[in-house]
């Protein structure tokens, strides 16, 4: 019996959208974007993926799917926002993991949680949430998230984002057509507020993400400009299981710029090993 697609995710009053391609009897993977993208950044991803028989599940999250957009911040809580992707794991099965940026944060807690769910994890960019934090206090991390405290101010950074996304994006390493993209996504109706109630909700966390018993591979670009090397490198204490950390010669729009090397990093098997790899991003 071949599994039904899935087009959409019904959790209470909220309705997320859902992209479910590739062979029905390979292999799900689920597929968690950052800010401010949607499940299109995986777009040159998906492919290679099928290609190699799996079958990929990429969802617009909480914010970003019209149906699923609340106004208050406490409703982006990570509890929540793990529980959405536990819900599209109830409809495919334990799956591979994939989460770039917040998409990454979110993977980790998961992983965490509820590791009978997680085949594998993959987390580009986003170090493990304890590595960070240490980060912050022992390198150069606490500067290059400035950014995290000035989403908290209320309405000022949507003034701001809502006349800059696309060049601030496009500076940042982003390909000028994603760019474009994202932002015309970020100027629906409440769009952009429940995309930045990701981290205004940081501080009503009611728990820490723990470490990671399932096989990981961690994807890094060095020229990330907001997540840097320190907090990369400690993630691997944060595993407790096979890991391999591949650092890229690309920056921090790694699905977008390297999609053939992210692929493979998930379909690769993780190990205890570390590699280096050329890429092709900024």
């Amino acid at each position: 019996m071949t599994p039904s697609r899935l087009t959409a995710l019904r959790r209470g009053r909220l309705t997320f959208h859902v992209h479910d391609t590739g062979p029905e009897d390979g292999e799900p993977v689920v597929l968690l974007h950052g800010f401010p993208e949607d499940s299109s950044s995986w777009d040159r991803v998906v492919p290679c993926l099928h290609d190699a028989g799996l079958r990929t599940v990429a969802l617009d999250q909480r914010g970003y799917s019209p149906g699923a957009r609340p106004r208050e911040r406490a409703a982006y809580r990570l509890d929540f926002l793990v529980a959405d992707v536990l819900a599209v794991l109830d409809a495919t099965g334990p799956a591979h993991v994939v989460g770039h940026d917040w998409g990454g944060n979110v993977a980790w807690a998961l992983a965490a949680r509820a590791p009978e769910r997680v085949r594998s994890l993959t987390v580009l960019s986003t170090p493990h949430p304890r590595a960070l934090s240490r980060a912050l206090v022992r390198s150069d991390q606490a500067l290059r998230s400035l950014y995290v405290g000035f989403f908290q101010l209320p309405a000022l950074p949507e003034a701001v984002l809502s006349r800059s996304m696309p060049s601030l994006l496009e500076r940042s390493g982003l390909p000028a057509d994603d760019a474009a993209r994202y932002t015309d996504r970020m100027r629906e109706p409440g769009a952009l507020r429940a995309a930045l109630n990701w981290y205004r909700a940081l501080p009503l966390a009611r728990r820490g993400v723990g470490p990671v018993r399932v096989p990981t591979t961690y994807v890094w670009g060095s020229h990330d400009a907001a997540l840097g090397r320190r907090a990369a490198e400690d993630t691997e204490a944060n595993v407790l299981a096979p890991y391999r950390f591949v650092e890229l010669d690309a920056g921090h729009w790694l699905p977008e710029t390297v999609p053939v090397e992210v692929a493979d990093a998930v379909t690769g098997p993780p190990g205890a090993q570390r590699t280096t790899d050329a890429g092709s991003g900024t």
